[in-house]
């Protein structure tokens, strides 16, 4: 397919997942092939292993495939906000890199997208998560805690399936864990959320390279930045152009 005025761009951020490229990108496609122009931006954040070059294989054979590379890596959010920034799709759909988000979802939140006017974000939410039971424990702690002080509305912000207008994406302002809150901040736009439940599966191979909240503190500091900025947040005035 090619790759030419695509309306739709997957941004997929990833780190030392090689053995999940292709089985990620044939299910990508497969949902996907004949619905939309489309294409597929990985974004190969600071890969040691044979990432890039599974990468490069299947950009041989796929023109709608793109391959953008940190040099070291920058964390989750640096990786989507470099996919997003290069994306030529007005509407960018995000999943994980490790096969855990099925790609089967993302019709409908790409759907959910052009269905709604005044809809800037559609967030997967994930029921059977395969997590850990440690790590199911963390992530409802921290979801809790940031729903009842940021009143996002969203009982599930680390579901890597979402889709947005790029626009809104560009509107937020950019700090390290922004994909966590996005759902805070596009409100803060002024703009609506919906929600698709999505059944969550285990990681094809390898093992997590970015975690909830990785370290506590940085994610209380977070929680705290984005209060602050939602509460110092003033109407947007309208404007309009005096002409001669």
């Amino acid at each position: 397919m090619s790759s030419s005025q695509p309306s739709v761009s997957i941004v997929v951020p990833v780190r030392n997942e090689a053995d999940n490229i292709a089985p990620l990108i044939e299910e990508i496609t497969t949902a996907l092939d004949g619905r939309w122009a489309y294409e597929i931006i990985y974004v190969n954040d600071g890969s040691t292993d044979a990432t890039g070059e599974r990468l490069a294989a299947i950009m041989a054979q796929r023109d709608n495939l793109r391959q953008l590379r940190h040099t070291k890596s920058g964390g989750q959010s640096a990786a989507v906000r470099s996919g997003v920034r290069a994306a030529r799709g007005a509407i960018v759909a995000t999943l994980d890199g490790d096969g855990q988000n099925n790609p089967a979802f993302l019709p409908d939140l790409i759907a959910a997208v052009e269905q709604g006017a005044n809809v800037g974000l559609v967030a997967g939410q994930r029921v059977g998560r395969k997590d850990t039971g440690f790590k199911k424990f963390q992530s409802r702690v921290a979801n809790k805690v940031r729903n009842a002080i940021l009143q996002d509305g969203t009982r599930d912000t680390g579901c890597g399936l979402k889709a947005f207008r790029r626009e809104v994406f560009l509107m937020m302002p950019y700090f390290d864990g922004l994909h966590r809150f996005l759902p805070a901040l596009v409100r803060r736009e002024g703009f609506d959320i919906a929600y698709v439940d999505v059944i969550d599966r285990p990681r094809h191979s390898g093992v997590s390279n970015y975690g909830f909240f990785d370290r506590l503190w940085i994610g209380i500091m977070d929680l705290a930045g984005v209060w602050w900025l939602i509460r110092r947040k003033k109407p947007t005035p309208d404007v309009t152009e005096v002409k001669a």
